[in-house]
Order: C-alpha cells, then sequence, then structure tokens
C-alpha cells in the first residue's frame, strides 16, 4: 500500500495514530482484527514499523541492537535474529558498533528489528530517503520479498517511481483528507501516478 501526499499533508501523523504513538481524537483503527486502544498490545504483536529515522544504541553492535529489541518478545526463538540479519543481508557487518554504520546500513538494520517479531503488517516512513542507489534497491527488493510471503506493507513517500513498482494499492492525502484510496489501476486511470496526484493536489 503506497501512501502519498505532500509535506503536512497528514502522512506521518496517520502512521502515528496507527502506531499508538498518538492519541486519537475521534474514530476507530482495527489492525488484524483488534482495535489499536482497546487491544493495544495485541493489535501492536501484528504490526512492524519505521517512522523517518530509526533510532539505536550507538554504542551497542548491530546483533546487540536485535537482541536488546528481541527481549520485548519472549517466545522469539534465538534463530530469528540470524534470519532477519541474512534477510537484510548485514551478515558482513551485524558485529559493528551502530556508530560505524552509514545511513544505508541503519536503514537496513532498523527493517532487520520491525520485522523481527514475523509481524503481518509492516509500516515504512520514507524506507529509501537518503540511500544511495545499490542500497536503496537492496531495501526495494527486500520488500517485494515480504509481499511474495503475505505480508502488507505500507510505505510512505514521496518517490512515485516506487510505488508503482512495490504497491497494489495506494493512498493520496491532501490537507489531512484522503482524495483517493483504490487499487494503483483505478485510481490512475491511463495516467501516470505522477499525473494523477497533480491532477487531485490541483483541484
Amino acid at each position: 500500500f503506497g501512501f502519498l501526499g505532500p509535506n503536512g499533508s497528514g502522512k506521518t501523523t496517520t502512521i502515528k495514530l496507527i502506531l499508538g504513538l498518538l492519541r486519537m481524537e475521534s474514530g476507530e483503527i482495527s489492525i488484524c482484527g483488534h482495535d489499536n486502544v482497546k487491544e493495544f498490545e495485541d493489535a501492536m504483536r501484528c504490526v512492524g514499523g519505521i517512522i523517518e529515522n530509526p533510532e539505536m544504541y550507538k554504542y551497542l553492535t548491530g546483533r546487540q541492537n536485535l537482541e536488546q529489541y528481541a527481549r520485548m518478545y519472549p517466545d522469539l526463538p534465538r534463530e530469528r535474529i540470524d534470519e532477519v540479519i541474512r534477510l537484510v543481508r548485514m551478515e558482513s557487518r551485524i558485529d559493528d558498533k551502530i556508530a560505524k554504520y552509514s545511513l544505508g546500513m541503519r536503514q537496513r538494520l532498523g527493517i532487520a528489528q520491525a520485522v523481527l517479531h514475523n509481524p503481518r503488517l509492516l509500516i515504512l516512513d520514507e524506507p529509501t530517503n537518503g540511500l544511495d542507489i545499490i542500497t536503496a534497491k537492496t531495501v526495494t527488493d527486500f520488500l517485494l520479498d515480504l509481499k511474495t510471503q503475505g505480508k502488507t506493507v505500507m510505505v510512505s513517500t514521496h518517490i512515485f517511481s516506487l510505488v508503482e513498482k512495490l504497491c497494489d494499492r495506494v493512498g493520496i492525502i491532501i490537507d489531512g483528507k484522503m482524495q483517493a484510496c483504490d487499487s494503483l489501476t483505478a485510481v490512475c486511470g491511463d495516467m501516470s501516478l505522477e499525473d494523477r496526484f497533480f491532477e487531485l493536489y490541483n483541484n
């Protein structure tokens, strides 16, 4: 699911509401059938996410950061840490301290952390922002792999080509209101996603 909108349109606010980081004033949010207010812990077990830049303990190694995060999930198999390290292709640098990581490596480790508990829904805010073309492709390929595993991935981004490559459905939010939300084909018709976006924005 691609989530598009200009700066200040409400994308990050919406994501924070879904993840329970902001209090809702009205409405309801359900994740895998769980109300994210009344059944917060059950809802959050179904979701992983990164908002803006992933936060980590810089004085620890990548592996130690994953081990700390894994403590929140007592039933998580120890092998899952090694599995997500392989998934994001971090084997050669996982035992280096975070302080030595590039932005791309921190982003990949953040994704590893977000999928560590095997959530059904992954929410990413600008997952390729600031990444070089090689690392951006690595992240994109990983997200495509998640689709084949039956996961739902929600990507908030300004990059039209990323949405067109990754997403089956798209939502366009402008000034806090969803202007379109449907399959990519239904939203765009015979237009490009970029042209459709600006048509909605200018209206």
